[in-house]
Order: C-alpha cells, then structure tokens, then sequence
C-alpha cells in the first residue's frame, strides 16, 4: 500500500469510501489528462505533510492543558466540566490519530520505515476507530452538554439532585462505550454503505436536537429568569446561559469544521463517479485541516468563554515553563 497520496489512504475516509472512490479516482488519474481535469475546473489543494504534523501537536499540547486544568482545579469538578473534559479527550483522539499517522507518512516517504501490508491495515484500523469514536463521542458529549445547560436553566432548583456526579459519570460511560463499540462495528462492516447512513444519520439526528434545546432556551430563558429573584439564583442563571452561550459557539464550530467531512459522506451515497462530486473528493486534505483545526479551536474557547479555566491554563504554563527553565 501506497502512503504518498493521503487523500487516498487515510483513515478519516473510515474505509467506508476507499471501495468506491479510491478506485474511481485511480481510474481517474490514470485515464485523464491534466488538460481534460482542468477543462472541469478541478483545483486540487495540496497540503504539506509537515503541517499536519504542527497541527496535530498544538492540538495535542492544547487538550491535555484543558484535561489537566479540570482535574486539577476543584471549582471545576461539575458534570458540565466533566463533559467539557470528555470533549477534550474526543479532541485528543483527532490529534492523537493525526500525529502518529503524519509520523509513519513522513518516515515512510523518507525511507526511514518499510512496513508490512499486514501491519499497514491494522494500524489503519486503529487510526480510524480513534477517529470514528472521536466523531460519535464529540457529538454525543455535545448533546449531553445541551441536556445540562438545559436542565440548569429550566430545572434550576433541582439541578444538583437530577444531575449528580454519579449520574454524570453514567453517561460518560456509556457514551464512551457506544462511542468505542459502534465505531468497530463501523470499521469491521466498512463495506456497506448503511455505515456512511449511519454517520450521517446521526449527525443530522444530533444537530436537531441541539438545535431544539438551543430555541427552547433563548427564547424562554426570561421567563424562567423572572421566576428567580435572588441575587446569587439570578448569578446562577446568568451562568447558565452562558454556558448555553458557549456550547453554541463549540456546536458553531464543530458544524463549519466536520460539515465537509459530512457532505463528502452524502456525495459518495449520491453521486461517487460523478466528475464534479472528484472535484470534490480531491481536496479530502483540506476537510482534514479544518477537522483539526476543530480540536485546536475548541480549547481555546473553553479559555476564552470560562475565566476560572483560563486562569488554570495559566498557572499550569507558567508551572511548565518555570520547570523548562
């Protein structure tokens, strides 16, 4: 297996589309002029190995940062935090997966690596049951975060009694189960197209509820604020919201940077030989820049959006640096 061209073999594609598109676009390439690929008005954006590499790591060092200003801060440890967390680690897998498949390209282009088919496939299986658990967890822990802002400001009075730390912990559980176990089902069936159906299914599925939460809330939120006349209950509201507010940004994001990736989905069930969908298709590199750019922008939203994590991050850097001196 060729690891030259990683539009072509890379596990973001989640095998689901190298049976269709991989061979219509070798096919492609070697039938095809470059006058006749130009006459389609294809631009193929290439990217250079090095900055996935870059990419990868600042997202890498920026979500561990986030992970460990949690767990060391206890004015944290609340399940909107712990979710923010789980956030974080979905993120990490992106960066993770990222990182060690640019390392093996590089060695590899380099001469540096000659590894076997068999080892090849299976390290690739890896990379894309990090990447698809990565997807199905973000999304659901999205979702989750939606429930709990919305429980915060509809529920406010009951809040800590319907989401305790022990039911917390339950859904992350059980998301990151569901997260690991559909995503070894997703690789071991890739040749079916009901997995790509599957996927974008539940994407659709998750934006519509979110969206459902986010209208409830803006557009209720004041009447449930007029019904809390206490000082630090109208503070606690004030914070819900924005939380609500924040979690909006994050789902904002989240759409601009996974929505290629999504529509690159629905074109391979629609139109996979069509030649303006190859058009498409050929610039696969750049859907997985904006998906990493996803992993390092969400990082510093957290920072920017909740002023207590912001100045743990601090501390925690200025700690490092201190020690790197």
């Amino acid at each position: 297996m060729e690891m030259t061209n990683r539009s072509l073999h890379n596990p973001y594609l989640l095998h689901v589309e190298l049976s269709p598109v991989n061979d219509f676009l070798e096919e492609n390439e070697t039938n095809s002029t470059g006058g006749e690929r130009h006459s389609l008005g294809c631009v193929q954006i290439r990217i250079p190995q090095e900055l996935f590499l870059a990419l990868g790591l600042i997202s890498l060092v920026e979500n561990i940062l986030v992970i460990l200003a949690i767990i060391k801060n206890r004015n944290l440890h609340s399940p909107m935090y712990y979710f923010i967390c789980c956030l974080a680690v979905s993120d990490m897998l992106v960066s993770v997966s990222n990182v060690v498949e640019t390392m093996f390209m590089l060695l590899h282009d380099h001469g540096l690596l000659d590894l076997h088919p068999g080892m090849l496939r299976h390290l690739d299986n890896v990379i894309d049951v990090m990447i698809c658990s990565s997807v199905v967890s973000s999304l659901s822990f999205l979702c989750t975060i939606a429930a709990d802002r919305y429980i915060t400001i509809f529920y406010a009075l009951r809040y800590h009694s319907i989401m305790t730390t022990q039911r917390a912990i339950t859904i992350i559980v059980v998301v990151w189960l569901a997260s690991i176990t559909s995503s070894i089902l997703f690789i071991v069936y890739h040749t079916d197209n009901a997995v790509i159906v599957c996927l974008v299914t539940f994407f659709c599925t998750t934006l519509v509820f979110n969206a459902v939460l986010y209208l409830h809330m803006f557009l209720l939120a004041h009447v449930h604020s007029r019904r809390i006349t206490a000082f630090h209950k109208s503070r606690r509201q004030s914070t819900s919201m924005k939380g609500a507010i924040t979690l909006t940004i994050l789902l904002g994001v989240f759409i601009l940077c996974w929505g290629p990736f999504f529509l690159h989905l629905i074109l391979i069930l629609t139109c996979p030989t069509s030649p303006f969908c190859n058009c498409f298709f050929r610039n696969f590199n750049l859907f997985l820049i904006l998906i990493i750019c996803n992993s390092l922008i969400d990082p510093l939203i957290y920072a920017y959006r909740s002023q207590e994590l912001r100045k743990t991050l601090q501390e925690l850097v200025m700690c490092s640096w201190c020690f790197g001196v």
